[in-house]
């Protein structure tokens, strides 16, 4: 969707660092201890039949809104795309980008063709917008190759043409563009505009990720989980899902977590799983609260506790994924009725579910509540 094309991209070993927030907070530590536990105390809801309720929970809950666990699979075939990051030029205005574009700046023509694609572009905007690329293109600038191959590929602003997408993408990746690197692996991984080989797929993955472009790690990742276009080698995934995990990459943490879960390529460790399911279930995830619910209702790597379970399989329903709806209904059937509205009174309080830009699209996402 238009107004979406410059949302949720993964910049080239661009992350964001909150080095002074993080710091501030560590610095405050010792302060706070005492502090939480005697609110954590406070707040305990109590023990009811059958269940240990352990306040690690609603402490994360209170201080930082969703800091709770989750256990979700997300090895799978990924068909994942990066999309164009908007590139803000702050304080230049249209007038002086157009001047620099008519004189021949490439990365001015770059520039303000994405300020015609920005907010919801209309057809006039798109044309405009593909002169300047076009113009662009033709100076040998990677970012512009790779947008123009997005909008082939997409058909926004184009009909959508998968064999000049494949053409803009191979222009880019040549010269190193971790994300078209990517998107040229995924065209070879479906057929799309190029003859379908898993071999190719890998290689253009793997440039990728050695980019250090958190998508094409997790696809790369994804690749050595299957053995396809490559050996099955749980070790490399492994690594290449923590690579990009450790970028921020919700889906990422997903899947270290589940590898420690499952015992795939690391020596299996619920606690493990679930500080990294923690990470991921902050993000958001419909299917990572799912899954945090069952890791609360089989009480591992976290304490048991019915009522977190009740609480992240609603979570997870609201949000869209009906994964949990079996699990939280025999749930119901064997909590207590204060503990029923303990979750129902604490659910109250929680805010409307995120909405996540769109994640990469996958063929087949796994659960833990699936057999495997």
């Amino acid at each position: 969707m238009p107004g979406q094309l410059f949302a949720g991209t993964v910049a080239l070993a661009r992350l964001r660092h909150r080095g002074g927030v993080l710091a501030c907070l560590l610095a405050l530590q010792p302060f706070f201890l005492n502090g939480l536990k005697s609110l954590a105390h406070q707040m305990e809801f109590g023990v009811n039949e059958g269940t240990t309720m352990n306040l690690g929970l609603r402490q994360s809950y209170w201080f930082f809104t969703g800091l709770l666990l989750l256990a979700a699979m997300f090895v799978v075939v990924e068909r994942s795309y990066a999309v164009p990051q908007s590139q803000q030029n702050a304080g230049m205005s249209r007038w002086k980008l157009q001047s620099q574009a008519q004189h021949g700046d490439a990365v001015a023509q770059y520039t303000l063709a994405q300020s015609y694609l920005r907010h919801d572009p209309t057809n006039e905007d798109y044309q405009s917008a593909l002169k300047w690329l076009r113009a662009s293109t033709t100076q040998g600038n990677a970012d512009a190759e790779f947008l123009l191959g997005y909008l082939y590929e997409h058909g926004q602003g184009v009909p959508q043409d998968y064999a000049n997408a494949s053409e803009n993408y191979r222009a880019a990746a040549l010269q190193g563009h971790s994300s078209a690197e990517n998107n040229l692996g995924s065209l070879y991984q479906h057929g799309q505009g190029v003859p379908k080989n898993m071999s190719k797929s890998f290689e253009w993955y793997l440039a990728s990720a050695q980019h250090g472009n958190p998508v094409g790690q997790c696809n790369l990742a994804t690749l050595y989980y299957l053995g396809s276009g490559t050996k099955r080698d749980y070790q490399e995934a492994a690594k290449w899902f923590r690579a990009a995990a450790d970028s921020g990459s919700a889906e990422a943490q997903n899947s270290v977590a589940v590898f420690y879960y499952k015992g795939l390529g690391l020596a299996l460790d619920y606690v493990e799983a679930a500080r990294w399911l923690r990470l991921a279930a902050q993000q958001g995830m419909p299917s990572a609260e799912t899954n945090l619910a069952y890791l609360y209702e089989q009480g591992k790597g976290v304490p048991l506790d019915y009522v977190a379970a009740y609480i992240w399989y609603s979570r997870a329903l609201a949000g869209g994924d009906a994964g949990g709806a079996d699990r939280r209904k025999q749930l119901s059937h064997v909590m207590t009725r204060k503990q029923i509205d303990e979750a129902n009174s604490l659910l109250s309080t929680f805010s409307s579910p995120s909405q996540q830009q769109p994640s990469p699209r996958a063929d087949k996402t796994f659960s833990l509540l699936q057999s495997h």
